[in-house]
């Protein structure tokens, strides 16, 4: 029996206890996928009491961060991106993972499983927050060598950066809308474009090449503005529905040792979004 669960505040419209229990069934494991609202006020009690009931949990905003303090080990995941979103309890220990990241990675290929052979693939990572950490560690590891960062705030970009020692170039949102025609893939990883902000892009896409690839990981609504002006401009799309599963397929793993077919969970994801 794998009690399992996700704490976050708020977690009203979360999938995940869907996606879990459709895994659960796939693999003929008998578990539960319960939601743990923790009001910020009240964490350290609620996490606590969470921790007797559960042998895993996933972690989402605000707590990627704040959730360190309190585990006993990272895997190379979460020291990597420096947040985490999944754990795991193994003997006495309770141990932190990022899937974000290998998560981003399985889903991109599988929708474009040729892209990294590419050795002068141009990137451009929109954001500096866990998401963007987790992503940008990723890539890494997978030997993209050309990555831009782009921020609101420039600090967080320039705090990513150095974290990582890495060249990586810092741009403005106002100064990289000129210049999107050198990137083959652009990462949205904001919140831009998720309710309350459904009706904004975070930058102008008039300037992209055809051929470039833009990625939004923000899945509700299942296409947000950015991906609308990208399809306008004749770029390839990628979904951020498709990393909910891969990153959720991947916790799964860490907890049950089990390897998932996701088949067509995305169809069937697809599906539920559009009915939200």
């Amino acid at each position: 029996m794998f009690p399992l669960g996700l704490i976050g505040y708020p977690l009203s419209h979360s999938l995940s206890p869907w996606i879990h229990q459709s895994f659960f069934e796939k693999v003929d494991l008998s578990g539960t996928y319960k939601l743990y609202e923790i009001e910020p006020e009240i964490f350290s009690v609620k996490l606590s009491e969470i921790k007797e009931k559960v042998v895993g949990f996933n972690v989402t905003l605000p707590y990627k961060e704040k959730i360190i303090s309190y585990i006993d080990k990272l895997d190379e995941t979460a020291t990597g991106s420096g947040a985490v979103n999944t754990v795991v309890k193994k003997g006495s220990d309770w141990i932190g993972y990022n899937t974000d990241g290998i998560g981003y990675i399985r889903s991109l290929l599988n929708d474009y499983p040729t892209l990294f052979n590419d050795k002068q693939l141009r990137v451009l990572l929109i954001g500096a927050g866990g998401a963007a950490r987790g992503i940008f560690h990723a890539l890494l590891l997978n030997g993209v060598k050309n990555i831009d960062i782009t921020n609101r705030t420039l600090e967080h970009a320039e705090q990513l950066v150095e974290d990582f020692s890495s060249t990586t170039n810092i741009y403005s949102l106002d100064a990289i809308s000129k210049h999107l025609e050198h990137y083959d893939l652009i990462i949205q990883t904001t919140s831009v474009g998720m309710a309350p902000k459904d009706q904004e892009a975070i930058i102008c896409l008039d300037a992209i090449k055809k051929t470039a690839i833009v990625s939004d990981i923000v899945y509700r609504p299942l296409e947000t503005n950015l991906l609308k002006e990208a399809r306008k401009q004749g770029a390839h799309i990628h979904y951020g529905h498709t990393m909910l599963l891969h990153q959720a397929a991947y916790a799964f793993e860490i907890w049950t040792g089990k390897t998932v077919s996701l088949d067509t969970m995305a169809e069937e994801l697809q599906i539920k979004l559009k009915g939200s």
